[in-house]
């Protein structure tokens, strides 16, 4: 049974509705029946009730009810203007077991991966990368779209789609040019997919560039982003990308967590708000009030929502408090007009949650310190979050299976439990049930659909015996599962 290394741990950092009819996988998997629109409920629609499964790639282009990922976290996920379900790479299980077995980041198998797929019509379709994991990418010339192109294999890129539809990656994790070193490279490559084809648009094909950051507000070509993975994004209203922080090289070259804004428009970079340079404790100023000089504190892997006035939402993540210390934080921001308002939520690390009474929104509710959950908008508007990793007094991290909704101000603890470690009930696949959850995760891939319901892939789950707890290890899952609000 693969398990993550303690080592790989310490470095931890939505679409119209689908009429489902088949998702199977590997072990415990059947083909479901229907699935009905309960509220409030979870429904296993896909993929194995049981961890570790190797991907079933069938033939490229061609859906298939077999077909299914593998087991795998920190995937880049997109929902088109179709509706379709996109997925890329992350960190987990090929369908061959990877040939770079002298890496420390390799388990039985398992290793960054550059596979496409779709998921449309309740099946899946491997659309293009490799069934082997560590691979290299195939830039090609820099502007042109090419069949034979394809971005590294890579974990913790960002993502967004624009209004034509065109699919974009940013960055993440990656072995670049050098498969067999144990040291991750932090990538700034920009590429686009559109009509089959991946085009390698700006940024570097060689790992752990600096930032080169021009002029605060100002726009240029030379402009760009330093190398980074785990990092926030939105998608603005008129289609502009824009990104935060993340584990990252600043302007010196210099690793950390940084709280840089950029946005990408028009084919340029410009860097909006923020530092130039790491390790930035957050400014609060007024709970409530928006200032020109509030800005979060670095971060990585925190949870972001655009709401239906355009506004951009950032809770929680790893990064640095109003003190300057590291560690989770679960402060909620909105960032609007240009300014950044603290919104609710202690500016200290390492809080508690405040559960309050299960469905009962109150002024006094927040989620426990976090990062790396599933974050969506329902079809009211409403802000939820589920799961993330937790922090955890012992020294290792805490999964969780909470859900939480954010409307009219108010934090509502909606389902799961208010404890660590929670073990999944998969139930009947197909079939909703008030007992079913997920087991607590972190480091899942998500959308949501049209009518605001959750789609839930895979991620890292808690370890199932002591000896495995204590090391700090998990398991990666590829089941499937949908929420609705």
């Amino acid at each position: 049974m693969r398990a993550r290394t303690k080592s790989f741990v310490s470095i931890f950092t939505v679409i119209a509705s689908l009429n489902f009819t088949g998702c199977t996988g590997g072990g415990g998997s059947t083909t479901p029946t229907s699935t009905p629109s309960i509220h409030n409920q979870w429904t296993w629609v896909g993929g194995a009730n049981v961890p570790d499964q190797s991907s079933v790639y069938g033939t490229q282009g061609a859906a298939a009810p077999g077909n299914i990922p593998g087991a795998r976290e920190q995937g880049v996920s997109w929902t088109d203007n179709s509706g379709n379900f996109w997925l890329f790479g992350g960190w987990g299980s090929a369908a061959t077991p990877s040939q770079t077995s002298s890496n420390i980041l390799v388990l039985d198998g398992y290793g960054l991966l550059n596979d496409l797929w779709k998921y449309s019509g309740g099946q899946w379709t491997w659309v293009g990368g490799s069934e082997l994991g560590d691979q290299p990418g195939t830039y090609g010339i820099q502007g042109t779209p090419s069949p034979n192109n394809v971005p590294a294999g890579r974990y913790g890129a960002t993502r967004w789609v624009d209004t034509s539809g065109n699919l974009w990656l940013f960055g993440g994790a990656s072995y670049a040019s050098t498969p067999n070193s144990s040291v991750l490279n932090h990538l700034n490559d920009l590429w686009k997919y559109t009509a089959g084809q991946w085009t390698w648009v700006q940024g570097s094909n060689v790992g752990n560039q600096s930032g080169n950051y021009g002029t605060q507000g100002i726009s240029t070509v030379t402009n760009t982003p330093g190398g980074r993975f785990n990092a926030m994004s939105w998608t603005g209203p008129t289609g502009d990308f824009w990104l935060f922080g993340g584990d990252a090289l600043d302007s010196t070259g210099t690793p950390g967590y940084l709280n840089d804004l950029w946005k990408y428009s028009a084919g340029q970079w410009t860097w909006m708000q923020g530092s130039n340079v790491g390790l930035q404790s957050g400014v609060y100023g007024t709970q409530g009030t928006a200032s020109p000089t509030n800005v979060p504190g670095g971060r990585e892997q925190s949870f972001t929502w655009t709401d239906a006035s355009g506004n951009f939402w950032l809770f929680g993540g790893n990064g640095y408090d109003s003190q300057g210390s590291r560690g989770f934080l679960n402060d909620l921001w909105k960032y609007s007009n240009g300014q950044w308002t603290w919104v609710s939520g202690p500016n200290l690390i390492n809080q508690p949650g405040v559960y309050g009474t299960l469905g009962i929104a109150s002024p006094g509710n927040v989620p426990r310190a976090r990062n790396s959950g599933a974050s969506w908008v329902d079809a009211s508007g409403n802000l939820w979050l589920f799961g993330g990793g937790a922090y955890n007094s012992s020294g290792s991290t805490d999964y969780l299976d909470d859900v939480w909704k954010f409307s009219a101000g108010q934090w509502t603890w909606v389902a799961g439990s208010n404890a660590a470690d929670q073990q999944g009930t998969y139930g009947i696949l197909g079939t909703p049930a008030a007992s079913d959850i997920p087991e607590a995760r972190f480091h899942e891939a998500s959308w949501a659909d049209a009518s605001g319901k959750l789609w839930l892939f895979g991620g890292n789950t808690p370890a199932t015996t002591a000896a495995q707890q204590e090391e700090g290890l998990g398991y990666f899952q590829n089941d499937m599962w949908t929420y609705q609000p």
